[in-house]
């Protein structure tokens, strides 16, 4: 039988503020068994962007990763956010390691090629990630804390989105163990109505993201995060959970199967 390992991805909102992070990381400590943080950090970036004059440009909820903003996020994501993390879990006895894809080359990608004219510069849509180096971390008791940039190979760091560097870890990882791969946001869960923040959606199939992102019930930035969901279990992930940042213990929020 496989060990449990629990992953949680924490999304930006989360992370830029002071008090909810610091309950999510006392939450994530509490959790039993081996597990890993996979973190955002954009509205950071956004942030100090903006300090420094450079113009932050999105498409569709995306962000255009041109030669300036890609040190942007590579100081606030491998840096600013990912040590600040790491020293926080460590202030609560959890032996974190700050990891970003470069480091020992956990996780490589290929930079994303132009797609009905938009170039969305030095982003990286993952090509391999390395279970058994992460594992390694993990067997020796550490908890890997992974920033979302990756690196091609070629000497090059990448943007990558933070939900699918979580759920293809997870996808990596369920090789070793039986993953739970928690998405963790400012929502309770998939909402069936944005504007009631009581019209979670219990579980979610393929199916019936189909019919969702037909009807629209579904749409804008949750429709990446189910796609990477789905294809988490979809790859032997065991249980995929899409809750508030608050409730990370697996008892709430919408279920993806």
């Amino acid at each position: 039988m496989k060990e449990k390992l629990t992953i949680v991805k924490v999304g930006g909102a989360v992370v830029e503020d002071e008090l909810q992070l610091a309950q999510l990381l006392r939450d994530f400590s509490a959790i039993e068994g081996r597990k890993v943080l996979v973190h955002g950090g954009g509205r950071r970036a956004t942030k100090m962007a903006e300090r420094l004059g450079i113009e932050t440009k999105m498409v569709d909820g995306r962000r255009i990763t041109d030669a300036d903003m890609l040190e942007v996020v590579t100081m606030v994501y491998g840096g600013l956010v990912n040590k600040h993390v790491v020293a926080e879990l460590q202030a609560i006895g959890v032996d974190a390691i700050g990891l970003c894809g470069a480091d020992g080359d956990i996780i490589r990608s290929v930079k994303r090629p132009p797609k009905n004219g938009i170039d969305y510069g030095f982003v990286g849509d993952v090509k391999q990630v390395d279970g058994a180096k992460i594992a390694h971390f993990i067997e020796k008791n550490l908890v890997p804390t992974i920033a979302p940039l990756t690196h091609d190979g070629q000497g090059n760091i990448l943007n990558t989105n933070a939900d699918t560097m979580a759920s293809e870890t997870a996808k990596a990882l369920a090789q070793l163990y039986d993953v739970t791969l928690i998405f963790s946001f400012e929502k309770r869960g998939v909402l069936s109505n944005p504007d009631d923040d009581e019209s979670v959606i219990p579980v979610i199939t393929r199916s019936d993201f189909e019919r969702y992102k037909a009807d629209g019930t579904i749409s804008g930035g949750m429709l990446p995060k189910i796609e990477n969901a789905l294809a988490a279990v979809e790859a032997g992930v065991s249980q995929v959970i899409i809750t508030l940042a608050t409730a990370i213990d697996g008892q709430h929020g919408t279920i993806i199967k």
